[in-house]
């Protein structure tokens, strides 16, 4: 099912947008055409961005804990609604700062704005709309503006929706859900399976080409590799291309084949094994036919984009020989 996140930007004490995310969320949850989550900024407590590398080039991968499961939460979603206060003509600090974490994760998602103040939020709303198209976020029409003197008591403390406000959002919701649904292929692909096999093409292109830069951009920069090169573990794109460099450097000409390979795909995340055998003139004219490997792949798609996270390559194993089985066949 379709996923809205209500994202709650105002992190100050004592504020009032913890009672509007609760009514945006009630009046939501009435609705079957999809599920509706809180992102709370407040439960994530983002540092203030700081990283040399921007959420663009991070494709998803993150260094800092906070930032990895804020991008997480909202990775999951399909679309948003935002809940802004207005501060000094313009939108919550903590809500920019958490906006600027992330990049691939809001992409090609509608989002819905309800705002809140003296003058009902609604420079917030427009500087959150120049925000969000700058993010890949398709903005709707018609936020939800709900002032103080109109939409709250006792003294603009307590949130008291009139019938106007709960229309604006009934019509608001329509929108989001109407965009999220219009955007879903830009999000899914049209044909995931074809999109991976040819993401595991690219990588024998670029291993023929011995194009280092081409394999990269095929990983996630914290992709984990299991490779039959030591150590157990290669950790990281650079520690990945490094093994690739030193290969390179033993061929002149390199070549690498992949037969019976075989795709699972799961939402967002995929499964793929088959098998692999590298080949080629070596540096001192010598020509190899290589040998079969297991190769394994675990992918996840990143803002519509197929990229390998984890890949594995291994030999069947000789227990009573302690040998290697280079010269099996598939």
């Amino acid at each position: 099912m379709t996923t809205i996140g209500i994202v709650l930007g105002s992190v100050r004490s004592g504020r009032r947008g913890g009672q509007v995310a609760q009514w945006v969320l009630e009046q939501a949850g009435r609705r079957t055409d999809a599920d509706f989550r809180l992102i709370d900024l407040a439960d994530h407590r983002l540092p203030l961005l700081t990283s040399p590398i921007p959420a663009m080039a991070s494709r998803g991968a993150y260094e800092d804990e906070r930032t990895a499961a804020f991008g997480a939460a909202v990775a999951a979603c399909d679309g948003f609604v935002f809940v802004t206060s207005e501060h000094n003509l313009g939108l919550p600090g903590a809500l920019k700062n958490a906006l600027d974490h992330l990049y691939v994760e809001w992409n090609d998602k509608a989002a819905g704005f309800v705002s809140y103040g003296v003058n009902g939020g609604v420079r917030a709303v427009e500087q959150l709309k120049l925000a969000a198209s700058a993010l890949g976020l398709a903005a709707v029409a018609a936020p939800v503006i709900l002032p103080f003197a109109v939409e709250f008591g006792d003294g603009g403390t307590v949130f008291r929706p009139s019938e106007a406000a709960v229309a604006s959002l009934d019509r608001m919701l329509d929108k989001v859900l109407a965009w999220t649904t219009a955007l879903s292929t830009l999000r899914t692909g049209a044909d995931p399976e074809a999109e991976i096999r040819a993401l595991i093409a690219a990588v024998v292109d670029g291993i023929h080409a011995k194009d280092l830069d081409a394999l990269r951009r095929n990983y996630t920069t914290d992709v984990v590799s299991f490779d039959v090169q030591p150590p157990l573990r290669h950790v990281g794109i650079d520690a990945k291309l490094k093994n690739w460099t030193e290969v390179f450097a033993f061929f002149d000409e390199v070549a690498y084949e992949m037969r019976d390979l075989s795709v699972q795909v799961g939402g967002d995340l995929a499964f793929a094994h088959g098998f692999g055998r590298l080949s080629g003139r070596l540096a001192n004219g010598a020509t190899t036919d290589g040998m079969w490997v297991r190769a394994t792949f675990c992918l996840r798609r990143v803002a519509g984009t197929w990229l390998i996270v984890h890949d594995q390559v291994s030999v069947p194993y000789d227990v009573l020989t302690g040998r290697g089985c280079a010269d099996l066949e598939p």
